[in-house]
């Protein structure tokens, strides 16, 4: 199974931000957005720097949208 954005949810719990927030900045519905965080649709790039100029700022984008694989038996 694959984990989508494992930095970007923890650091997302970490400042108390929720989804509904991000997607109200980055223009878009809560539900898109939940679909962009489990790999349904992807981030375009536009919102990707938008994600971590508003709320992560000193964290860099590498560090945000790595992906991790975890695969089970």
């Amino acid at each position: 199974m694959k984990t989508m954005f494992p930095n970007l949810r923890a650091e997302m719990a970490r400042q108390g931000i929720d989804g509904t927030t991000i997607s109200a900045k980055i223009g878009c519905t809560s539900k898109t957005f939940s679909n962009k965080m489990t790999g349904r649709t992807e981030f375009t790039r536009a919102e990707i720097f938008k994600i971590q100029k508003y709320f992560f700022p000193k964290l860099s984008i590498d560090y945000l949208f790595e992906e991790t694989h975890e695969f089970s038996a």
